[in-house]
């Protein structure tokens, strides 16, 4: 592939997408089960099996700690472990907007195959498609897991309770999930809040900065506690909730 870049002709089916497949998808996700075939066929497990879907935008698609590549395998070995089931496979489907680098498609596929091999789980079939420009934000990903349920497990919820400690966080990861293992390890040190502190508010608006900077001026006057770098990424003890 001569291209730096994914085009439409990528998504089309023939020669190019072949040739994505091949480059980027199969270097990363080759093992026994991978195919390029209509369907995976894969050995039966002997007990139940837990299935689960699962989609992924984030933007942008790489963040301090990972990228939407290695959230994907997370986010669905995740839910199959929380019921009980040890991951087994999982197919994946990108939709990716043209013009993105190839460079950064395959550094999403390598982060998918680092943190596979870390879990145990196989990717073994998956889908491509190319949108055309601004009409997704360069990159979706869609998966699908299935595990096997270990014996004893019990997956009616039944055993859930309210824990020790919530950690409170923005959904689209703005805030670094990489700090999360610094926060709990400070609560485990006897600390009931652990709050993130700013280092920067980022790429914000004139307008937004100034009443930004209003509202924490007279919160920080109010309270006698300097507000100016407050967030709301924070660990509460549940004596603190």
């Amino acid at each position: 592939m001569s291209e730096n870049t994914v085009t439409l002709a990528h998504g089309a089916g023939g020669k190019q997408t072949s040739e994505l497949i091949d480059k980027v998808f199969k270097a990363h996700f080759q093992n026994p089960e991978f195919t390029a075939d209509d369907a995976a066929v894969l050995p039966r497990p002997q007990g139940r099996i837990a299935m689960t879907t699962d989609g992924f935008i984030v933007s942008p698609w790489k963040f301090n700690g990972g990228n939407i590549g290695k959230l994907s395998i997370c986010g669905t070995v995740n839910d199959l472990s929380c019921m009980g089931a040890k991951p087994l496979y999982m197919t994946c489907a990108f939709v990716i907007e043209e013009g993105f680098p190839l460079e950064s498609l395959e550094e999403i596929a390598a982060a998918m195959e680092k943190t596979a091999a870390e879990v145990g789980v196989r990717i073994v079939a998956g889908d491509t498609k190319v949108a055309g420009k601004g009409q997704v934000d360069k990159v979706f990903i869609t998966t699908t897991g299935v595990g096997e349920i270990q014996e004893g497990a019990d997956t009616s919820g039944k055993y859930a309770r309210p824990g020790d400690a919530v950690i409170v966080m923005d959904c689209d990861l703005q805030h670094p999930v990489s700090a999360i293992p610094e926060m709990i390890a400070k609560w485990k040190e006897g600390a009931e809040v652990v709050e993130g502190i700013k280092k920067s508010r980022g790429k914000e608006g004139f307008f937004h900065k100034l009443c930004a900077g209003i509202f924490y001026g007279v919160m920080s006057s109010l309270i006698k506690i300097d507000m100016s770098s407050s967030s709301d990424f924070k660990l509460l003890d549940r004596k603190a909730v």
